[in-house]
């Protein structure tokens, strides 16, 4: 298991892999990977970070890329919909996804203070949930797992 977040790593290694793993898959898969789509990947990618979809918006705005809600939520769904980003529900924003190149079932570790987010893996079929499935009979397709605490440069600011 791999937390990337609240830890140093080459950050334009990791910028650069993920474009190129979204544009080997939409080459392989014959998906669009239209201008605005790769840029709104890219946005989240630089900020390394949870962006909300009108920062994101006001960011292709600056550039002349679109300035109506629509242009940033179509790139977002496509993006979210083919793996490349994440939806972080507690927030309303999204994040680029920290393990491009292979499917998982993420898991975000929220910062309360300073609202950084750790993308991490899980399973489905893990832990108590997974075992009350299993013994009731029932097919676990989707969790959202988001916890709230404090990063290792916030831990000793915060009461």
């Amino acid at each position: 298991m791999s937390t990337v977040g609240f830890r140093h790593h080459n950050h334009n290694h990791c910028v650069k892999t993920a474009l190129s793993k979204a544009e080997e898959k939409c080459a392989n898969q014959k998906l669009q990977f239209t201008p605005v789509r790769r840029r709104v990947l890219e946005i989240l990618l630089e900020q390394h970070k949870a962006m909300g979809a009108y920062d994101i918006l006001a960011v292709l705005s600056a550039e002349g890329m679109g300035s109506q809600p629509p242009v940033a939520y179509r790139a977002l769904d496509f993006l979210v919909q083919h793996g490349f980003v994440h939806r972080i529900e507690q927030m309303n924003a999204y994040a680029a996804c920290a393990h491009p190149t292979h499917d998982h079932v993420p898991a975000f570790l929220i910062c309360r203070a300073c609202k950084a987010v750790a993308e991490t893996e899980t399973e489905l079929t893990q832990g108590r949930l997974g075992a009350a499935a299993d013994t009731s009979g029932f097919t676990i397709e989707r969790i959202v797992v988001e916890a709230e605490g404090l990063c290792p440069d916030c831990i000793g600011t915060q009461p």
